[in-house]
């Protein structure tokens, strides 16, 4: 198998191979699957696949780490396994947000290697004892799927750092270039998470919740799996600019399979905005914002997009707090630094959390600042690193120097300015540092959210009441200096933020900091505690599941399909009555009518939007003159094209109607002039609006302007997707300030920006064109109205009001199409233009035996008038007769372009009289 294999179609079906020795290990079969109630086609239900009422909801909560930790017992032979909860884990606290019926369910790896003769022994203890499924990954596969792509590629990028360096181990072959055998092997460690889903899901019932950039091809395998089934994304590290993450080979798989979730949250709203603007560039999706809620129309599902940044477990910090074993660790503080401002820095070691930097801006207070000199501490707690690579030992070296230099230069007896505790601390150690600490400094210049602040914060109110509270007889204060680049820093709006690149700045803010009136540092404290207090971990895990809850409200209402292969699968949501349209359906409706109404869009409809020939074929032509010839059709060409184009077009159509600009140019055949449906003739709006799209356009390569009579577009899809799109909001926004007295009305479209007259629109098209045939006696019993883009949206929207009305007969069928499976106010679709055609060339055949009947009906007008010899017998009438029909049968199959020129475009009569004297009967 080649290395670049990527088909998660295949790879989900299980035909793939062992990755090698980098990511091998045999795949072990698991055990008998708890599948209940699984649909018995995706996305279609069945009668035994309806939901039970007494079923209980249940949330699926899927991460690389379970929130257990597991430890051998000492001297116990295999299986002596003995399991905790890991108190520090955010999952395991997204618990309280929970409602209280819902049952919580983990699935994920263990932090420990498990032989495979024991783990299906493990397995059934984790499940019986604390609710989780574990997932069993080999250990070459491990490395891969975890420290090559995402610790290698997905961690750096996210954090706005190139992931191709040597330096980094996703460049395993040492020159930069992507290694696709660490994405196979992200692939199939994701397939391992599905297949425990799979194991334990009720897909009916069950929500499940995915978190974190090791697991973004996860919700792929599971739509494919379960079509309808509830998925929620949360993102806990930053999502990079497009500029950043567009370097990444796999981007548009990644996005498309966070696509197939249905809410997908972030920290901020930075984070989101970079999101959104990948899907716009990359994608061409844009999103919408109504009433606070965004979301992504992506095949008629509306992905939410939730922004919520999480909190911290109030309950377990303030547990630790009332611990004694903290309480003697702060009295041990205390009097080791007393008399001593203490600022205090607790980070992971890693090459984002810019701890050399907090060290540099320390060294430059103390600098400029020497009465600090022997009175400030900077105590720095560094976890271990997660992930591994040459940058990162080159991180833990600069650090090193930097504190041996600046407590040299600064230290004296006694004093040392800097403290340096090199791993990681017990909870209640932490928690007493910062009990004392003045100030925390968070400097990293990058991170998802990092709640050292949060539970600073919190530490320093203490318990009210009681003797661990920081001042027990004095107000709460604290003071906080973090960067502008982590996520929890738009939500503390008292805290001194910082650029921590600039080294000179952050030094006057540790000075301001701890130099700050005591006043002014407990209000800012209070503000701060109010926020953290009541936006804690229940509080954003239960906003969360409500908002998936209402993201998923009408997953069972709307009938879904799924298409596509690999990562570009999705699920097509429509309307519970959007169906294709059938030939059998709709041409015995036709054969059975006597007045019909068609109303046909041209671009997208007749002809492909994409095709650089827009002129129609000759045998669309053909069709549409069959249309036209018969006497019970009214049939329009309905656009917003100018009606120079459309007549120079479609001039060999005498008898079409068409409606140009959208409609403000009318005109029911070749011969008559052109009508103005629009009241208003004063352009004088262009002279406004045309200097403002001139501006965009010179600024905005590759877009133009089109200049009609009664409305000016500008195009830009030849722009830069993401630039274009950008320019044609500020330009709408633009255009409506300087027309807002105007009478016009300014819209977006697909690669457009339209400004034209209002109340022109297609839908008043149909309206008007019914409406006439009702006066001329001629009520439509048959109404037909196909077009692709949301200009045809309000066509159909008014056919459908106008249907309910006295303007048509009675029961009349309404067959509203739109071409392409897409949410739409149509009931009916066909899949592209090639359908719209062929269906059109089957109402067309339907009217042939009409069409002979009003031949002869025509023959005899046309040879009442010619005088006939005597000599004339029977005979020669039906040779006529026989002559005229199968000349017009002629005209519908022959290629022969003189004989068409010919007859093609004369009238009925005009035809059966000129083969009358060319017969010399």
């Amino acid at each position: 198998m080649s290395r670049s294999y990527t088909n998660l179609l295949d790879l989900a079906a299980g035909n793939f191979e062992a990755l090698g020795p980098a990511g091998g290990g045999r795949r072990r079969s698991f055990g008998a699957k708890r599948m209940t109630r699984v649909m018995t086609v995706p996305g279609t239900l069945v009668a035994s696949d309806v939901p039970s009422s007494a079923a209980c909801e249940r949330l699926i909560v899927v991460a690389n780490q379970l929130p257990v930790v597991a430890r051998r017992r000492p001297g116990a032979a295999a299986g002596g396994w003995a399991f905790s909860w890991d108190d520090d884990s955010l999952l395991l606290r997204l618990r309280d947000g929970v409602p209280d019926e819902m049952e919580v369910l983990f699935i994920g790896t263990l932090r420990a290697d498990v032989p495979a003769c024991e783990q299906d022994e493990v397995s059934q203890s984790l499940i019986d004892g604390f609710g989780c499924a574990p997932v069993f990954l080999p250990a070459g596969l491990y490395d891969r799927f975890y420290q090559h792509f995402c610790k290698g590629y997905l961690w750096p990028l996210f954090h706005y750092m190139l992931p191709f360096a040597s330096a980094l181990p996703a460049a395993a072959s040492g020159d930069g270039r992507f290694d696709r055998g660490a994405w196979e092997a992200y692939v199939l460690a994701n397939k391992y998470f599905f297949e425990k889903v799979v194991e334990v899901i009720n897909p009916e019932d069950d929500y499940v919740w995915v978190h974190d950039y090791h697991l973004m091809a996860l919700p792929t395998f599971l739509r494919r799996r379960f079509n309808r089934l509830r998925i929620g994304f949360f993102l806990h590290s930053p999502f990079p600019s497009s500029e950043i993450y567009r370097s990444l080979p796999v981007r548009e798989e990644i996005l498309r399979t966070l696509l197939n979730c249905d809410l997908i949250g972030f920290h901020t709203f930075d984070y989101a905005r970079h999101f959104l603007s990948c899907c716009s560039r990359m994608l061409g999706i844009e999103y919408q914002s109504k009433r606070g809620y965004i979301g992504l129309d992506y095949f008629g599902r509306t992905v939410g997009i939730k922004i919520m940044p999480v909190g911290i477990h109030m309950g377990q910090l303030q547990s630790v707090l009332r611990s004694s074993e903290k309480e003697k660790k702060v009295a041990e503080l205390r009097q080791q630094f007393e008399g001593k401002s203490v600022l205090l820095g607790v980070d992971d070691m890693d090459i984002f959390k810019g701890i050399n930097l907090k060290l540099l801006a320390f060294e430059n207070m103390l600098r400029t600042h020497p009465k600090w000199k022997g009175r400030a501490v900077l105590v720095q707690i560094a976890n271990p690193a997660r992930g591994k690579g040459k940058d990162l030992e080159a991180v833990q070296a600069e650090i090193r120097e930097s504190c041996d230099r600046i407590n040299k230069e600064f230290g004296q007896s006694g004093y040392s300015p800097v403290i340096f505790i090199d791993q990681s601390v017990p909870s209640a150690v932490r928690l007493a540092y910062y009990t004392v600490a003045e100030c925390v400094v968070v400097t990293a210049v990058r991170d998802g959210m990092n709640l050292t602040p949060y539970e600073y914060i919190v530490c320093r109110e203490g318990i009210p009441g009681s003797e661990c509270a920081p001042e027990v007889s004095g107000p709460k204060k604290s003071m906080l200096v973090v960067s502008e680049f982590i996520g929890c820093s738009p939500s503390l709006s008292g805290a001194i933020r910082v650029n921590p690149w600039n080294i000179e700045a952050t030094a006057e803010a540790l000075n301001e900091a701890i130099s700050m009136s005591e006043r002014e540092k407990q209000l800012r404290h209070e503000k701060h505690y109010r926020y953290v207090s009541t936006h804690d971990v229940a509080y954003w895990s239960k906003s969360f599941v409500q908002d998936l809850e209402r993201a998923c409200k009408d997953h069972f209402r709307k009938p879904c399909w799924g298409i596509g292969l690999g990562f570009g699968f999705r699920v097509v949501a429509l309307d519970p009555h959007f169906t294709k349209l059938n030939f059998d359906s709709i041409i015995m409706s036709y054969e059975r009518s006597k007045s019909r109404a068609i109303f046909l869009d041209y671009d997208g409809t007749l002809v492909p939007q994409a095709s650089l020939n827009k002129n129609p074929s000759e045998e669309l032509l053909r069709i549409i003159n069959t249309l036209c010839a018969d006497r019970n059709n009214t049939v329009f060409i309905v656009s917003g094209r100018s009606k120079d184009d459309l007549s120079k077009k479609l001039i060999s159509c005498p008898k079409l109607g068409i409606a140009a600009e959208h409609g403000y140019f009318l005109r029911w055949t070749r011969d008559e002039e052109w009508q103005t449906t629009a009241q208003t003739s004063d352009f004088g709006w262009m002279q406004m609006a045309k200097p403002v799209m001139d501006l965009y356009t010179e600024s905005t390569d590759g877009s133009t302007i089109e200049t009609k009579e009664t409305a000016l577009v500008w195009h830009h899809q030849d722009a830069d997707q993401g630039f274009g799109s950008s320019q044609a909001k500020e330009m709408l926004d633009h255009l409506e300030s300087v027309l807002a007295n105007e009478p016009v009305s300014v819209k977006s479209g697909q690669f457009i920006v339209e400004v034209k007259p209002q109340g022109v629109t297609k839908g008043l098209i149909a309206e008007k064109v019914l409406t006439s045939m009702k006066e001329k006696g001629q009520l439509a019993d048959f109404v037909l109205c196909i077009g692709d883009d949301r200009s045809d949206e309000d066509m159909f929207e008014n056919i459908a009001d106008v249907m309910k009305r006295s303007i048509v007969a009675p029961k009349t069928p309404l067959f509203a199409c739109t071409v392409g499976q897409k949410p739409s106010k149509a009931r009916f679709y066909l899949d592209d233009t090639f359908e719209v055609v062929t269906m059109l060339s089957s109402l067309a055949d339907a009217s042939e035996p009409d069409l002979m009947a009003d031949l002869e009906d025509d023959l005899a007008t046309s040879v009442s008038s010619i005088e006939i010899s005597d000599r004339v017998e029977a005979s020669a009438w039906q040779k006529c007769i026989g002559a005229i029909w199968g000349n017009m049968r002629l005209l519908k199959d022959v290629n022969d372009k003189e004989v068409h020129d010919r007859h093609g475009s004369k009238e009925v009569p005009m035809l059966a009289s000129d083969i009358f004297n060319t017969l010399k009967i």
